[in-house]
């Protein structure tokens, strides 16, 4: 056993290289991840809109990834509220309700969740689902500015939110390493690098 550590200490550092030069060039694209602003279509259009959105995908896999470590209920309680809450930020995008600093909110997102992911926070369940819901809106009214412009409004808000759906799964399952040592390591270290990325993207939004 003890011959295996240093194995596992070197493998562990070149994940963590392996994934922030990863994340690092995402947050590169981070300045054009809502150039779709304006994208026509449907289901697929919905589908693949907040996957090329950076931003948001960090945000909703560190939502997934919290959701895991803190256990129990919050394991499908978070991923749940995000995306109904985000209906209704949709909404107010729809609606034409202005939101201030949505770009912000988004950066913000990534960076505090990617935070508690790092650190391991564990919060009473209500304070974590609510902090989940105030991002939320901000994603959700990023998306629903777009929707009137979509030719299938309501397929591409299916395809959205089940792609959202997605990424928080994305987010569980990764956390499921955790049952292993170097596993808890390359958890937090997603964290770490959600957490950078979401400060590169707050950098481009100020």
């Amino acid at each position: 056993m003890l011959a295996r550590e240093p194995d596992e200490g070197i493998l562990a550092m070149n994940l963590h290289k392996l994934l922030l030069t990863a994340l690092l060039l995402l947050a590169a694209a981070g300045a054009h991840a809502h150039q779709a602003t304006g994208v026509t279509g449907g289901f697929v259009s919905g589908f693949v809109h907040p996957i090329l959105g950076w931003d948001h995908v960090a945000a909703m896999v560190a939502v997934g990834l919290w959701g895991a470590v803190l256990g129990g209920s919050a394991i499908w309680l978070l991923p749940v509220v995000f995306p109904l809450v985000m209906a209704f930020g949709g909404a107010l995008g729809v609606m034409g309700i202005p939101l201030p600093s949505v770009e912000i909110g988004i950066a913000v997102s990534a960076l505090v969740l990617g935070t508690m992911v790092l650190f391991s926070a564990r919060p009473p369940l209500w304070i974590a689902a609510l902090l989940v819901g105030v991002f939320a809106i901000f994603h959700g009214h990023a998306h629903g500015t777009e929707l009137p412009d979509a030719v299938n409004p309501l397929a591409f808000s299916i395809g959205f939110v089940l792609a959202t759906g997605l990424l928080h799964l994305c987010g569980i399952l990764i956390s499921l390493l955790s049952r292993w040592r170097l596993g808890r390591a390359l958890v937090r270290a997603g964290g770490a690098i959600i957490a950078l990325a979401g400060t590169l993207f707050l950098l481009r939004a100020l």
